[in-house]
């Protein structure tokens, strides 16, 4: 737009009045940037400006810098628009170097580390701001300022106070001391962490600032997660030596190590090692338990080592390409570091970036304060959250994390231990009846076990059970460790398309005697602890395959569900909520197929591409598609609630564990989500808020009045 010339050379006019001086004579102005949104130091700031052509020009100048670099890489960061724009702001200059009653100051009104209720800043005696900010001089604690100037420490605390009573939040303020006169330069809502966040705004709340709805609205996902896992202290003082993707969240050390075997017998000595393999596998998993945490050059967000340690809460990094493992020689290069076995690595699951040595961890940890603001998220939300556990141990964890149920529990994980392993490669690789029948007799007992375990430690809490889903080529190990029988038999199984081929509910109807015995082993586990147990079967298509499952559960007093991961499920709602006692979203599943992307393809090829032109806004399975996967299933909950009204509805994707998705899943009636144990304080801050979101909406609708 054009820059009003006119209405500034008045607006200076009107300056030179109110000072008694003339621009050039004792008169300098700054000129400075004022968005709607925070972004310090990102856009430009031309000080000490004495004539009205620079001032034109410094004006354009800040306009301009909106499209800086800097600018634009932090608004792409922090989700704020483009098209919202900045003012700018011309003010009279005030001297802080002018004399020993000068000095210049930035202040917060609250402790933006700990969010503790005290003055928090620095102080430069005879300086300006500009000295300040450099780092030229080294500042004193605002506290000096105290003992120093008594009467501008009183004012500055008497001010601020009243800045922050009228914008409701913590206040981040610049100011400058001339002559003894005290001059507010800037305030703004501070920047905090996610400890100070989450202090301040119970804090505010409890002093009559803000309502506790607000209180809620003010806490990001971003501020809860960082209570929940150990991380890096400072990690930007250190440089990476590879980088992938973030698999599972936290930070862990340990000697590095290639084998599973090395991993299990490091624990027994209780050494801390990470494992380090090309990729994992089911046989894998006692090396990935006894790990600190695990390190894949291959593999993205949903392969065996993502979902396996994100289940068992242990920091994880798939997809680390540049990463060239050497199993034979037991080493990995990575920006020209050979790493050797023994060699010490620190892993971020958070950012997937690797590290040589160890560096200082800051250990997870919560506070009253977040206790007390999950309360009150208790009361505002309307949605259950749930976990998914797989495990006694696992499920012991998603209780510390305030779980109200498991949403999911993948029973092909408790085939992953040896003697499991050995009895379902038993059942895959049996010729005879009898043979066939010995392994399945192994297996349930083995099954049941572990299902009296699960229900002793749920002590009557809700939980869904999925039936297997893998394909059973996935239980056995590769050809180069088979022998001649076992390779003959993968050869049989092999698919050109394993994940859309024969998996889920499929095997219940070409080897019932699968299902039945898992089936059976969990109604007599129920007999023998008391439980609330819902099953649930993948990959259905047709109500005909939920008529066949159902038919093998029978009399055993168990709910019967779907979990709605194809497509065509989806187009048939109504009919399978005629059958079905519940429905649960697989949206990890779900989005492939409405995307017809395999996620890890798409992933290491081109989805970065689409995200950087623009072509999608966001990736898909961290964060739902609204207009594509969410409007599917919307239309089937619209239709499934049509025959069947109080049909249950829940999500058990990733996507149950992420704040916008969980604010449209309240949205379109979803009963409950489920997701990683660590992500439930995240999850139940987001139902929450999207609960008080939708009451403002409503309260707003209300007061509007038809036209005419």
């Amino acid at each position: 737009g054009k820059i009003p010339v006119e209405e500034i050379n008045q607006a200076l006019g009107t300056l030179e009045q109110r000072t008694g001086k003339k621009l050039g004579d004792g008169l300098a102005v700054s000129v400075r940037s004022s968005a709607a949104a925070s972004m310090p130091g990102m856009m430009d700031t031309v000080l000490d400006v004495k004539n009205k052509t620079d001032v034109i020009s410094a004006v354009k100048k800040v306009f301009e810098s909106w499209n800086n670099p800097r600018a634009i890489d932090y608004r792409r960061l922090n989700r704020i628009s483009a098209d919202m724009g900045t003012a700018v702001i011309i003010q009279a200059m005030v001297f802080g170097d002018l004399d020993e009653k000068s000095g210049t100051g930035v202040l917060f009104t609250r402790n933006p580390s700990t969010g503790e209720k005290v003055l928090f800043g620095e102080y430069i005696s005879g300086a300006k701001g500009e000295d300040l900010v450099s780092g030229r001089r080294t500042p004193q604690s605002i506290s000096a300022l105290q003992s120093q100037m008594p009467d501008m420490y009183a004012q500055l605390d008497e001010i601020t106070g009243i800045l922050e009573n009228h914008f409701r939040d913590m206040q981040d303020v610049e100011f400058t001391i001339e002559s003894g006169t005290l001059y507010i330069l800037q305030t703004r809502s501070g920047k905090r962490s996610g400890q100070a966040s989450v202090k301040i705004a119970v804090d505010m709340a409890k002093e009559g600032y803000i309502s506790r709805e607000e209180a809620l609205l003010r806490v990001s996902a971003e501020d809860v997660r960082s209570f929940l896992h150990r991380r890096i202290e400072h990690p930007e003082k250190y440089k990476s030596i590879a980088k992938g993707l973030g698999a599972a969240p936290g930070a862990t050390c340990g000697a590095v190590v290639f084998y599973p075997v090395d991993a299990v017998a490091a624990m027994k000595k209780n050494e801390r090692v990470i494992l380090v393999r090309p990729e994992t596998s089911p046989d894998d998993i006692l090396g990935v338990s006894a790990a600190m945490g695990v390190l894949t050059s291959r593999g993205g967000l949903t392969s065996h080592a993502a979902i396996v340690t994100r289940a068992m809460g242990k920091p994880c990094i798939c997809g680390a390409e540049e990463v060239k493992i050497d199993l034979h020689a037991e080493t990995f290069l990575a920006d020209s570091h050979v790493v050797k076995k023994g060699d010490i690595i620190t892993i971020d699951g958070n950012t997937g970036k690797v590290y040589l040595g160890t560096l200082p961890m800051v250990e997870a940890e919560g506070s009253p304060e977040l206790a007390e603001l999950l309360t009150w998220a208790d009361s505002f939300r309307q949605l259950k959250v749930k976990a998914n556990a797989d495990t006694a141990d696992a499920i012991a964890h998603a209780k510390k994390f305030g779980a109200e149920g498991i949403g999911l529990c993948r029973t092909e994980r408790q085939f992953n231990g040896p003697e499991r392993l050995a009895a379902i490669r038993r059942l895959i690789l049996a010729e005879t009846k009898e043979q066939k029948a010995e392994a399945l007799t192994v297996l349930r007992k083995l099954q049941r076990e572990d299902f009296v375990a699960i229900f002793k430690e749920l002590q009557g809490m809700p939980i869904i059970i999925r039936l297997l889903d893998l394909p059973l080529h996935e239980f056995l190990p590769s050809e180069e460790t088979a022998d001649h029988a076992m390779k003959q038999r993968i050869k049989e199984l092999e698919e050109t398309n394993p994940m859309l081929g024969h998996r889920g509910v499929r095997l219940a109807v070409t080897s019932p005697e699968i299902y039945q015995m898992q089936i059976d082993a969990i109604a007599e586990a129920c007999a023998e602890v008391k439980a609330d147990v819902s099953i649930m079967v993948p990959q259905v298509i047709t109500t005909q395959e939920l008529v066949w499952v159902k038919k093998m559960v029978n009399d055993k007093g168990l709910k019967l569900g779907v979990m709605m991961e194809t497509v065509r499920a989806c187009m048939r709602a109504g009919r399978l909520a005629q059958v079905a006692d519940f429905f649960s979203f697989g949206t990890n599943d779900l989005t492939q197929a409405v995307f017809s992307f395999s996620r890890e393809d798409v992933e290491k090829k081109f989805l970065s591409t689409y995200l950087d032109a623009g072509i999608l806004q966001d990736n898909p399975f961290l964060i739902l598609d609204v207009k594509g996967v969410g409007r599917l299933m919307e239309t089937a909950i619209t239709w499934a609630r049509r025959e069947k009204k109080d049909l249950s509805i829940g999500v058990c994707g990733e996507h149950g564990g992420e704040p916008r998705s969980i604010m449209f899943f309240h949205s379109i009636g979803v009963d409950s989500v489920s997701c990683s144990p660590f992500r439930i304080p995240i999850a139940k801050l987001a139902a929450a808020q999207g609960a008080i979101l939708e009451n403002h909406i409503a309260a707003a609708r209300s007061k509007l009045r038809p036209l005419g």
